[in-house]
């Protein structure tokens, strides 16, 4: 019986655990709400004019939103380090058996 994949081993954690960080929600929505924060946060400092803000009551509403848009990103990616996808006992002892190879 081989023992699953770990610090002790010298091994990377199993492909599916590493899928499923990969593919978390969190993951994915930190990816979409830092791309969008970096563009309005460019246009806030870079492409706003004077007639932009008055228009909007006196705010860069660009570079606010981009700022805003940035810290929840980092707070995505926060909550994805801090609290890390567990997947279920049986499917990583399932994969564990597959990367030792054959048994005969």
């Amino acid at each position: 019986m081989t023992e699953p994949d770990g610090p002790a081993t010298g091994h990377s954690a199993p492909a599916s655990t590493t899928a499923s960080r990969l593919f978390d929600l969190r993951t994915i929505l930190a990816l979409m709400f830092g791309v969008y924060g970096i563009v309005l946060l460019v246009l806030g400092l870079f492409s706003t004019t004077e007639a932009d803000i008055e228009k909007a009551g006196g705010w860069n509403i660009n570079l606010d939103t981009g700022i805003a848009m940035l810290v929840l990103a980092i707070f995505f990616l926060a909550w994805v380090r801090l609290r890390p996808v567990k997947a279920p006992a049986a499917e990583i002892e399932g994969t564990a058996g597959d990367t030792a190879g054959p048994s005969h």
